[in-house]
């Protein structure tokens, strides 16, 4: 692929990029990586930053940035994907602990980008989870923060925003109010991934891209022209697992897609606000996501995409439905912004396990140590699968590998869970989107019947439990 600035606004805004060479011949490391994503780059460099020593390789069957860390929604979020159910019911002073390693990872993050130069417009403004288009959004955050603090969050950690408190950081006509959480911070993801990519180099870590993995084992990964052996491999491919077998059996590749405006006058702005660096989401379970960009555009995206078999999903070309949605979205959340132009349209494929959070693995036999399945937060959770992967690697205990995600040998075997094989993927898959949208169109008519609306409440939330059960 030669147009990698198209794949999306935030690669559009890299400058030209110029590929690194293949992987050609033999070659020999202690790490080689697979992938030079956020995963894979972290875990480079933590490890190349803790022991210089290392003979590290990076494999990348594009670009650096070209997959999912090129393509989201640039939010650095201090949690993982399915926290409460991990962490919530550790006893003290674990509990404790876990939640402040995730709680510091924007802040680790800025530490990096700080001290490595890398300019990718970071700004820790938290995020702002919005009862934005009717009242069960806010009746359904109000349970949500409840929990959290059973799970032993406190008010630093996230607390509830009046409507009119709402309104000195974003503006939605009609809100009820929100949950804010301080742990976030937004930034120019591509330009994250490009900058980590010149931070391992020069730590000394080699990069070479245009080189797909065909082929990988214990010890040794083969590429078109090339072959390396190493002593540990870290397939670090998140929603490419499935090109990696039997990684896909874990790991399933779903879509996300987002939509940016063209840059907007400060008058638009001074009516939205998002004047920090704050990220938003209005609490439906489409999942929907936006962040004001450093050039004054807003980016928005939803959840929403399976293909049957866990295909890889190649061409991100919006369809008008796709597009519609988000439109349609954006429009009801901001007015203001139903007739606004919209210069970019993306998507990207990303990781979901089977239990519905992150695992890091480490396989001491096969030398094989892998992080993923992150699930859509895999901006902020990569840099913890860097960190925990390379103690791993290491051998040094650490905060980061005491955490009930991390699966070591014998642990395998019970901590991982294959998917379920198809139809019932994509049937259950699509049962539950179509749910959650029968539920977000019934709540959003204020002319639907309290029965209505109690009906499709029930039939999303026992589908989100089927997901999870």
């Amino acid at each position: 692929m030669s147009n990698w600035r198209g794949i999306s606004l935030w690669m559009d805004g890299v400058g030209e990029i110029t590929p690194r060479p293949a992987l050609g011949g033999d070659v020999s490391a202690d790490i080689a990586i697979i992938g030079a994503g956020y995963t894979g780059l972290w875990t480079a460099y933590y490890l190349k930053t803790r022991a210089p020593g290392l003979n590290i390789v990076v494999v990348e069957a594009e670009t650096a940035g070209f997959g999912a860390s090129g393509r989201n929604g640039g939010w650095v979020m201090g949690a993982v994907l399915g926290e409460e159910r991990v962490v919530g019911h550790l006893p003290e002073p674990r509990r404790r602990e876990s939640w402040d390693l995730l709680h510091g990872i924007p802040d680790e993050v800025g530490r990096v980008v700080r001290e490595e130069g890398i300019g990718c417009d970071f700004r820790k403004g938290g995020t702002l989870y919005c009862a934005a288009r009717y009242p069960e959004q806010e009746t359904r955050l109000r349970g949500w923060l409840k929990d959290l603090y059973a799970e032993g969050q406190s008010e630093a950690d996230a607390h509830w925003l009046s409507a009119a408190e709402l309104t000195q950081e974003l503006r939605m006509p009609g809100a009820l109010g929100a949950v804010y959480t301080p742990h976030c911070a937004t930034i120019q993801p591509a330009k994250l991934a490009r900058g980590l990519a010149e931070a391992v180099e020069r730590l000394g870590v080699k990069i070479y891209e245009q080189s797909r993995v065909t082929q990988w084992q214990p010890g040794e990964i083969r590429t078109a022209e090339g072959r390396m052996k190493a002593d540990w491999v870290v397939p670090a491919v998140e929603g490419y697992a499935g090109s990696l077998p039997p990684l896909g059996d874990y790991q399933l590749p779903v879509q996300s897609m987002l939509i940016a405006t063209e840059p907007l006058p400060e008058d638009v702005w001074a009516g939205i606000g998002l004047s920090r660096g704050q990220s938003f989401s209005e609490f439906s379970r489409q999942v929907t996501y936006g962040q004001r960009t450093a050039d004054n555009r807003l980016a928005f995206g939803a959840r929403g995409g399976y293909r049957f078999g866990g295909k890889l999903r190649n061409d991100f070309t919006l369809t008008e439905a796709e597009e519609g949605l988000r439109r349609y979205l954006l429009g009801e959340i901001f007015p203001q912004l139903k007739g606004v132009r919209i210069t970019h349209r993306w998507g990207g494929n990303l990781g979901m396990s089977r239990r519905f959070h992150p695992h890091m693995l480490l396989d001491s036999k096969n030398r094989i140590a892998i992080s993923g399945g992150y699930g859509g937060e895999g901006v902020g959770a990569s840099n913890l699968g860097g960190r925990t992967l390379a103690d791993l690697i290491l051998g040094q205990e650490s905060v980061e590998t005491r955490q009930p995600w991390v699966i070591r040998d014998k642990e395998m075997k019970d901590a991982l869970r294959r998917w379920e094989p198809e139809p019932l993927r994509w049937l259950g898959y699509n049962a539950i989107v179509n749910s959650f949208g029968l539920e977000d169109r019934v709540l959003a008519n204020p002319r639907s019947g309290s029965w209505r609306r109690r009906m499709a409440q029930a039939l999303a939330a026992r589908m989100l439990g089927l997901m999870r059960g």
